[in-house]
């Protein structure tokens, strides 16, 4: 039976209660993302064969423009928000402690991105064994590793969720507003007073602010059609004023070059960015979710969701290994200038051959989408927390400065075994998972991950 029958057999069994919208949404970002990063890359071999990282974005400036459709990740945080606060409340209103609640949560989470880390650890030896440079080691896993900064975060909030729903129910979006309102602050001794370091604590005050507007959209609280569009009015026109007007760049995502970044650490731009996107994508709901009603578009919708995380985490690793590749053909393929007539007119071609490499790799890992369930009790919330905080530290690091090191084997031991041992202690372990249909998680479980 081929993985579409197979999706279509679980969609066919979607109860009629679920809102497959969120599931639409949670997968339309993410190939967005993925869609985004490959087009944002550019590297090219110059005249004199040597090979060049550059980045679209720093090569032609119109493109800023394009990431205020293609920066997407305030919507999987706003969806994060929605499912979060569903599961959350389902778990309460059947006494099940938070314990149990949240080491379901990180073990979808966590189990997919330990092989990642694992093939990396490999690539290194082997790199380091054939006398690869430390500093190309570092800079191509460091682009592989980039997906990881997101589950970083997303794992930090996860934990929170108890605080900021608690927060949700006493304020209701009064709790968006006082997290944005910390993060503005924030922004201002950024800018005003040199407070770089202090910028950084945005990573919880802008996501965690998105978070909230799950909570706004699974309560009913923002609305639907017509009546969202001003609330995309308002995101436009705040983000406008601030990259025109104000000290934000226009890019929403980080330009190689530019000392700014609405990115790193997150600025309130993202903020406006997710206002207006909430806007959007709620006013079209109706209208998506008659189309999703059809067999066709929710089955392609389960099947993606099935793999979502390993195409997610594996993406620039497909890219990474096409390059190098290409690279060791003599430059095959990537001899046009980036930015040039021809360039732009390859894309398509580039989209696929990175496609073709990424498949592959989504069926070889695609089972850790799915770990096998936890027959003993869970283990404590500080163990869990505890656990939780190693893997966030060390996928942070491996995100921002990837593998490679002067440690044994040209690897920084210390921060690739942080994710490790973080799992461990959540009790995640490579040992095989269970293999499952395409999307029989996101049908399952209303807050698939």
């Amino acid at each position: 039976m081929s993985a579409w029958s197979r999706a279509a057999e679980v969609a066919a069994r979607t109860p009629p209660s679920r809102n497959r919208y969120v599931d639409f949404l949670r997968a339309a970002s993410i190939l967005c993302v993925v869609l985004g990063h490959w087009l944002a890359a550019a590297p090219w071999v110059d005249s004199a064969g040597k090979l060049q990282a550059t980045h679209i974005l720093a090569v032609s400036s119109w493109t800023h423009w394009l990431t205020w459709a293609i920066q997407v990740m305030p919507v999987f945080f706003m969806v994060g928000g929605f499912s979060n606060g569903i599961t959350w409340r389902a778990a309460r209103r059947d006494g099940q402690s938070y314990s149990a609640w949240l080491e379901s949560r990180l073990r979808r989470l966590v189990w997919p991105v330990l092989p990642l880390l694992v093939a990396w650890a490999v690539i290194g030896v082997f790199a380091h064994q054939r006398g690869v440079r430390p500093e190309m080691v570092r800079v191509g896993s460091q682009m592989a590793l980039i997906p990881t900064w997101f589950l970083s975060v997303y794992v930090g909030v996860v934990v929170l969720v108890p605080i900021t729903h608690a927060l949700w129910e006493r304020w209701g979006i009064l709790s968006f507003w006082a997290f944005a309102a910390a993060a503005a602050l924030v922004d201002a001794a950024f800018f005003a007073a040199d407070l770089r370091w202090l910028g950084w604590t945005n990573y919880l005050f802008v996501w965690s602010a998105v978070h909230q507007l799950g909570y706004a959209w699974s309560d009913g609280k923002l609305g639907e059609g017509k009546r969202t569009l001003p609330l995309f009015a308002v995101g436009l026109v705040l983000l406008i004023a601030l990259t025109e007007f104000g000290a934000y760049p226009r890019a929403m995502v980080g330009v190689p070059g530019e000392d700014i970044s609405n990115t790193q650490p997150p600025k309130i731009t993202l903020l406006a960015l997710a206002v207006a996107q909430c806007g959007l994508f709620l006013s079209i709901q109706p209208i998506v979710r008659r189309w999703l009603a059809r067999g066709a578009p929710w089955t392609a919708t389960v099947l993606v969701n099935g793999m979502i995380m390993t195409i997610y985490l594996w993406h620039l690793t497909a890219m990474a290994l096409v390059i190098a590749l290409a690279d060791a053909l003599g430059g095959l393929g990537l001899r046009i200038a980036p930015g040039s007539r021809e360039w732009w007119i390859s894309r398509p071609v580039w989209f696929a051959v990175l496609g073709l490499a990424l498949f592959p790799l989504v069926a070889a890992v695609g089972r850790f989408e799915r770990p096998k369930a936890r027959t003993g009790p869970a283990p404590g919330p500080a163990r869990l927390v505890t656990g939780a905080s190693m893997i966030c530290a060390g996928l942070a690091l491996l995100a921002l400065d990837g593998i490679g090191g002067s440690g044994p084997f040209g690897l920084r031991p210390l921060v690739l075994s942080l994710p490790f041992a973080g799992a461990a202690l959540i009790g995640v372990s490579l040992q095989r998972g269970t293999r499952t249909e395409p999307g029989s998680r996101s049908v399952a479980n209303p807050a698939g991950d």
